[in-house]
């Protein structure tokens, strides 16, 4: 069955879709057609996966939601732009975060055949490895024209520096993360490496540098993954 416009003369094109998320800092992650595709909650339309892209943190310092001061700037940020993103083209936001329930943003990750699971468990992308970072995604209603999946697991062919890379040991091939030891070892000052650059493990994957990311934002990351212990 072949991919086609449910409705050419009102459905946007893919490309557009791309361009407008781009110039938000956004980078198009994956997309997906749920009636052709068993995936959990959609069945219809089409899902448009998007993520942080090498553009992002310029884009998100920029914004309000970067200088007011509030609690979680880049949900906020989020929510905002791709809200706006999903008026400008029809369609319903969806958000990894602000749960319990949570959307099932990994069961349409591997839907998208962009994203794939790792040695360590965690995912990994075919464009920005493990540093993957979904902010949210698009379902229209209808469906939209979209390529075909080319992409295979770059883990099949790499050594996997993932797994060695955690100076505890709490990723591994072999045992389930071990999320103490990794917390633990982030309260002391040889912690400060991953503190500052990001996760060891992620950034060790060969394919993360693609996701172009600072050091400042994987320090945004870490400090809300491993918030300071108050005084």
């Amino acid at each position: 069955m072949g991919d086609t416009f449910v409705d050419p003369t009102t459905a946007p094109a893919l490309c557009e879709i791309d361009a407008a998320c781009a110039a938000e800092g956004l980078l198009l992650m994956g997309a997906l057609h749920p009636a052709r595709r068993t995936v959990k909650l959609l069945d219809h339309g089409t899902l448009i996966l998007l993520g942080a892209g090498p553009e992002f943190w310029p884009v998100f310092l920029s914004s309000p939601e970067a200088q007011d001061g509030g609690a979680h700037p880049i949900d906020r940020w989020s929510r905002r732009v791709i809200g706006a993103l999903a008026d400008r083209y029809r369609s319903n936001a969806w958000f990894p975060f602000g749960g319990p329930p949570y959307a099932p943003f990994i069961d349409w990750a591997f839907a998208s055949g962009r994203a794939f699971s790792s040695p360590t468990g965690m995912l990994v992308h075919h464009t920005v490895g493990m540093m993957i970072s979904y902010r949210g995604a698009l379902h229209l209603a209808e469906e939209i024209a979209l390529p075909v999946p080319t992409a295979t697991s770059p883990c099949t062919t790499c050594d996997a520096p993932c797994t060695t890379a955690c100076p505890v040991d709490a990723l591994s091939a072999v045992a389930p993360y071990d999320l103490a030891a990794c917390h633990s070892f982030l309260d002391t000052s040889s912690g400060d490496d991953c503190m500052t650059r990001g996760c060891a493990a992620r950034r060790a994957c060969p394919l993360s540098s693609g996701a172009g990311r600072s050091d400042a934002q994987s320090a945004h990351h870490m400090s809300a993954f491993h918030p300071p212990v108050e005084p």
